[in-house]
């Protein structure tokens, strides 16, 4: 499984941070040119870019991405890697003549990883904000349960005044405690237990703009902007942001009390009084709206006394619209992904090889460039040469061509190691179209499969099994295998996925490396019907060949390279420094597939693995996933007489789903 912080999340982390920031100063630009609206909807701009910038990021990861070729300079961050493997060597090394030219660097100093820092504080700070507000939320949830109703009075005149059918409830809360409303699925109102020694127009007034809170349903949008705060709180504009949706949304309310005839004057003197004698309390401004506080008083103030003031009232309804419409409007921007026409933002020496690769018309220069970037994961470098590649392939053999046709299968498999399915998906069934039927269709075809099987799209699974296997009869075992597995998932499907695994061992020789993953699944089918005794017998016989096939791997070659040494004797063994963890390869994935890979290694002077080879095998794509990793893996080395030596080991790497 990818890391998080591998350049593909820190792209999306940064993606999020740059749009959230053009949508924000939108709003504030807009904010301004309203400023002889009303305050309502002020506070609907601000509102609806809460919601805006909430759905950026999960627009980002549903929408496909929408890319706009345009002529820009490229914002390229750079992350320095600890050491340097062979595939490192060869992605830097992008020559026209050679794609993947090897070169041995240096052990570098470590460095810190800002990348990681910067979106570990992030995710740190919205957990700490996020954790504030739910603690507030269940405070107030708790209050609500000890608060009394408040008794003897009438409200629904009150109501009536506002344009509301029903008064929300009114609760009695701690003497001097500040008037509030709060509750999102039930707003409701708090008075202080002192308000009935109030006058009666002060009382009037105070709960005229606590209903008038509940009918403009401030509560909800209170929390989606204190949500979108959490989410940005290092942003200085969500800052701006949230100090000017609480400002407007106390004027929107006091312009809907002033609306109901009320005195400016005498609400501005009641306003200046509560703000005065009475604290609320901390809890308040997290999940639930206080009346009147300080900080906010002056500006208040002066807009209910201005009596030029525009006090147009806007509705819950239309807040509700206006985030739904700006969520929809910010969509396409949030599947935009710029990308330079002029190839800015590619490294100088890739750049080079496209242009001469497209000059010599030679698309093996870029497909063997592409994969030496996909093993570090460098997809997007990847997907351009690959792209330049299928630029080759078209103006050499045409669209409709096995050739063709391999360079859109060649962008599936990319797609496919990025976890991209649906875009996968579309290059292979494109591949289809130009390949036709014939053996060099398989490959697209057995990715349909999976796909779909991983759709749990079972009839369409099985149709592309079956066009594989009578495409290219080589691989009738695989492809009966995953006929299998697709018979197995569906509910009445195991006598007949037992035949067809049976059928593919048959076909791969029942003594044969390739039959010895067929062996574990029908084992696996066999278990859960409870004839262990079959199971534990096709176990054993997948064993026994690997067992084979190893001791025939130790045979054609040395135990131990020249110049190697075995732990013991003076030697002491390396010890992991670091530990890459394998990713699962999405073909085991698909079929739940597990177990363990045995390695032969050698750690070199330099802590990193050498002369890797496989001496017990999984399959399923699970070995080359094991190498990958542990080329990675960076180790204290071996010691003699105190001095690093190249040091055999064998490591186990292990496969298991959650």
């Amino acid at each position: 499984m990818l890391r998080w912080y591998e350049p593909v999340w820190w792209a999306f982390f940064a993606g999020a941070a740059l749009k959230s920031t053009v949508v924000l100063a939108l709003a504030w630009v807009l904010a301004n040119l309203l400023r002889s609206r009303s305050a309502a909807w002020r506070h609907l701009v601000w509102t609806a870019a809460a919601a805006a910038v909430l759905a950026l990021p999960l627009l980002s990861m549903e929408l496909p991405e929408l890319r706009l070729p345009v002529n820009m300079p490229a914002l390229v961050f750079h992350a320095t890697a600890t050491s340097a493997s062979p595939d490192q060597a060869a992605a830097k090394a992008v020559t026209p003549g050679n794609a993947s030219t090897a070169a041995h660097a240096a052990k570098p100093a470590w460095q810190p990883d800002w990348m990681l820092f910067a979106m570990l504080l992030w995710m740190v700070g919205t957990a700490i904000g996020l954790g504030r507000l739910a603690w507030a939320a269940a405070a107030m949830a708790r209050l609500r349960r000890k608060l009394r109703p408040y008794g003897g009075v009438d409200f629904r005149p009150l109501a009536a005044e506002l344009g509301m059918d029903d008064p929300a409830p009114v609760f009695e809360s701690a003497p001097g405690a500040m008037p509030m409303t709060f509750g999102l699925l039930r707003p409701a109102v708090a008075l202080p237990a002192d308000a009935a020694q109030w006058s009666e127009e002060r009382r009037r007034m105070v709960l005229l703009h606590e209903l008038a809170h509940v009918r403009r349903g401030d509560v909800a949008a209170h929390l989606l902007a204190r949500i979108a705060l959490c989410f940005y709180w290092w942003n200085p504009l969500a800052w701006l942001a949230w100090r000017e949706f609480l400002k407007e949304r106390e004027k929107a309310t006091d312009d809907l009390v002033l609306a109901t005839g009320t005195r400016a004057s005498d609400y501005a003197a009641e306003l200046l009084e509560v703000a005065r004698a009475m604290r609320p309390a901390e809890a308040d401004g997290w999940a639930a709206i206080a009346m009147a506080r300080r900080s906010e008083l002056e500006g208040r103030l002066l807009s209910i006394l201005d009596g030029q003031v525009n006090r147009h009232a806007a509705g819950r309804a239309s807040m509700v619209a206006a985030s739904l419409a700006a969520v929809l409007l910010v969509a396409p921007f949030a599947a935009v992904q710029a990308q330079d026409q002029s190839s800015a933002g590619v490294p100088a020496d890739v750049d080079a090889t496209i242009r001469a690769a497209l000059a010599q018309k030679n698309h093996e220069i870029l497909d063997n460039a592409a994969t030496a970037f996909e093993k570090l994961r460098q997809y997007e470098t990847a997907q351009k040469l690959l792209e330049s590649s299928l630029q080759v392939r078209e103006q050499t053999s045409g669209q409709q061509s096995a050739d063709y046709g391999e360079g859109l299968a060649k962008l599936g498999d990319l797609a496919v190691a990025e976890g991209q399915r649906g875009k996968a998906m579309d290059y292979f069934t494109r591949a289809l179209q130009a390949i036709g039927d014939g053996p060099a269709a398989a490959h697209s075809m057995f990715w349909l499969g999976v796909l779909n099987l991983d759709k749990k799209d079972y009839a369409q699974a099985a149709q592309y099994f079956q066009q594989m296997q009578a495409a290219d009869p080589s691989k009738a075992g695989e492809a009966l295998t995953w006929l299998g597995l697709t018979h197995e998932r569906e509910s009445d499907g195991a006598v007949q996925a037992e035949a067809d695994y049976r059928q593919a061992i048959a076909v791969e020789g029942a003594d044969s490396k390739e039959a010895t993953v067929t062996m574990d699944l029908l084992a696996r089918l066999l278990k859960t019907q409870n004839r262990a005794a079959e199971a534990d017998q096709l176990s054993a016989n997948a064993a026994a060949i690997r067992a084979q096939a190893a001791a025939e791997v130790r045979a054609k070659t040395p135990n131990v390279s020249s110049g190697a040494y075995r732990v013991g004797g003076g030697v002491t063994a390396p010890k992991v420094l670091h530990k890459l963890e394998p990713e699962y390869d999405e073909m085991a994935r698909a079929a739940k597939y597990q177990g363990t890979v045995l390695l032969y290694v050698e750690i070199g002077p330099d802590g990193r693995a050498h002369n890797v080879r496989v001496v017990r095998s999984l399959g399923m794509g699970l070995d080359e996933k094991a190498v990958d990793a542990l080329q990675q893996w960076v180790f204290q080395p071996g010691m003699k007489e105190g001095q690093p030596v190249t040091v055999a080991a064998t490591i186990e790497v292990n496969f298991r789903l959650l």
